[in-house]
């Protein structure tokens, strides 16, 4: 019999310059976050701070295996003004980033 697969932590960013622009976006997202946990069983919000460094709001969800983080984007991008969302190269050990930011 097989182990559930484990679940995986992702992060999403928000960048400072979309910040800048929609400050509100950050309480938009916190509220959205919550309610995604509320209906999708095994995922959660682990952690939300600022990275001082990169001037970004960084949320580390933890999502089961099975997940598309890709739908909770679409999702949000309905809440939240036009942006994009990137995911940088990471080195393979790292985990998953997902970087909000406003449309070019």
């Amino acid at each position: 019999m097989d182990a559930e697969p484990a679940n995986q932590v992702v992060e999403l960013r928000l960048t400072y310059r979309y910040i800048k622009d929609h400050p509100w976006t950050v309480q938009a997202i916190n509220g959205f976050l919550s309610a995604y946990f509320m209906e999708k069983p095994g995922f959660s919000v682990q952690r939300h701070f600022d990275d001082l460094e990169s001037g970004m709001h960084v949320w580390l969800c933890e999502v089961p295996s099975n997940m598309k983080i890709t739908v909770l984007l679409r999702r949000l991008q309905a809440d939240i003004p036009p942006c994009r969302h990137v995911q940088p190269a990471t080195e393979p050990s790292a985990r998953a980033q997902y970087v909000i930011d406003s449309p070019e």
